[in-house]
């Protein structure tokens, strides 16, 4: 056998030992919850577009339709799911004691939470920055504006330690008043006990929303200082689960990339002759195998939440209240950050 051949040779069994990869183990967390049909989603105690419950217990959001999502894809239902309300500095114990299965709370992503917790962030779901809040009638522009000012701010969360950076680079003196629970910290602004708050631009638009008295009293200040890229988070060491959790959230992103709707769903994929729409939608290929899941994981997936656009339009956008315009989280092949790697 020449030297060529045996290359030739070689290059073709590899290629069909990749082509006969079995599909992939379920992994412990995917084993308990078929097992008791049912995913443990840890999310805020209550942030208006995001994840909050009504006077009735339903809860709805951002962050709670990518729970759903996920629900949909593993059990074949997207209202099985228990929600376990969690406190910013609750929330990474819950999740590393096997509380929740996943934490879907409008958290940051950093180098010291990933790499020292013993957690894994799946995917960005909100592209968010840290901004102020102040009564309107301080006719405050800027939050450099707020020199010696008292800052209302939770506390176990980057929002305090980048509050802390702002106001030494820019010889601020800020005061903090930090609180450990959400509703204190804006209770205790819209009292007046602070001349500012802060949290991430989402969630100033959130609260001000939802708590004031009167919106158009309170203003948000331009300035973003911090980046703050917010996703959902697992237990590092299960990558069968990790992986579930992060192609549901770029199968979402792909859809919407490709034009499928949670309307549409079911006719493209009697239809479509699109490769990448056949693909996400199990009909030429069959990825959920390699997850351990079924050919439909996306179809339920969509059909159940809808694609990221549809997502962020119900919960977040410019026809909610809390009017943001999609900015960052818009498509990259929109002028956004949102991109998605291949469902192939």
């Amino acid at each position: 056998m020449n030297k060529n051949f045996r290359i030739l040779a070689g290059a073709v069994a590899a290629a069909a030992a990749i082509s006969a990869t079995p599909p992939a183990h379920a992994g412990k967390t995917l084993d308990a919850i078929k097992a008791r049909g049912q995913i443990i989603c840890g999310v805020n105690t209550g942030l208006a577009g995001f994840s909050a419950a009504d006077s009735q217990g339903a809860w709805s959001g951002l962050d709670v339709d990518v729970c759903r999502a996920i629900a949909a894809a593993v059990l074949g239902d997207a209202t099985k799911v228990k929600w376990v309300p969690l406190t910013a500095q609750q929330r990474f114990t819950a999740l590393q004691s096997g509380e929740v299965d996943i934490l879907s709370r409008n958290t940051t992503w950093t180098l010291t939470r990933d790499a020292s917790l013993g957690l894994s962030f799946t995917a960005v779901t909100y592209y968010d920055g840290q901004g102020f809040m102040v009564p309107t009638k301080l006719n405050i522009k800027s939050a450099k504006q707020l020199k010696g000012a008292t800052v209302c701010v939770q506390s176990g969360t980057t929002t305090e330690k980048n509050l802390t950076d702002f106001s030494r680079a820019n010889k601020l003196d800020l005061k903090p008043v930090v609180f450990e629970k959400l509703e204190a910290a804006t209770g205790a602004y819209f009292s007046g006990r602070c001349a500012a708050y802060t949290t991430d631009a989402s969630g100033l638009a959130s609260t001000r929303t939802k708590e004031a008295k009167d919106p158009k009293e309170h203003v948000i200040l331009p300035d973003l200082i911090s980046k703050e890229p917010l996703g959902p988070v697992v237990r590092r060491g299960d990558d069968e689960w990790f992986a579930i959790a992060k192609w549901v959230i770029y199968g979402l992103l792909e859809a919407e990339e490709y034009g499928v709707k949670q309307a549409n769903v079911d006719e493209l994929k009697k239809s479509s002759q699109d490769p990448v729409v056949q693909r996400i939608l199990g009909t030429s290929e069959d990825t959920g195998k390699l997850l351990g899941l079924d050919k439909d994981w996306m179809v339920r997936a969509i059909k159940a939440v809808g694609n990221y656009g549809e997502i962020f339009e119900r919960n977040v956008g410019p026809k909610t209240a809390l009017n943001l315009p999609r900015g960052a989280n818009a498509l990259w092949n929109e002028g956004g950050l949102m991109y998605a790697p291949p469902v192939r």
